[in-house]
């Protein structure tokens, strides 16, 4: 099984994101394409979480849309991931925060990490 993984992980070929984890609130921006045309679509919410290995890690991010949640799962290997901005880093002691589907308003808050620069 090992030398499939080697095989497969050796097609993918390697991106430069940002590392993040469940918690953290990002923005992706996603390439869309619609007939000939291709736009880049921004999709921003927090990391349910991280799950897989290699090639095919996928990420699953919940926003609110109006009333509703919109979830989707993308993987980390997708050629139409353009970037990826983390915009807060969560701190929460689970590696899946599926509880955040049942909260809303001030329930479903995710404290901050706070980091401090050195100068």
């Amino acid at each position: 099984m090992d030398v499939v993984r080697e095989i497969a992980d050796s097609l993918v070929e390697k991106r430069d994101l940002p590392e993040f984890k469940s918690g953290d609130t990002i923005t992706v921006h996603y390439k869309i394409k619609e007939g000939n045309k291709e736009r880049i679509q921004q999709f921003q919410g927090v990391v349910l979480q991280r799950r897989g290995t290699g090639s095919t890690e996928t990420f699953t991010i919940r926003k609110m849309s109006g009333s509703h949640g919109v979830e989707r799962i993308i993987p980390i290997n997708s050629p139409f991931i353009d970037r990826i901005d983390i915009n807060k880093l969560g701190s929460v002691r689970r590696a899946r925060i599926f509880y955040l589907r049942e909260r809303s308003g001030k329930a479903a808050r995710i404290k901050e990490k706070r980091t401090f620069s050195k100068k």
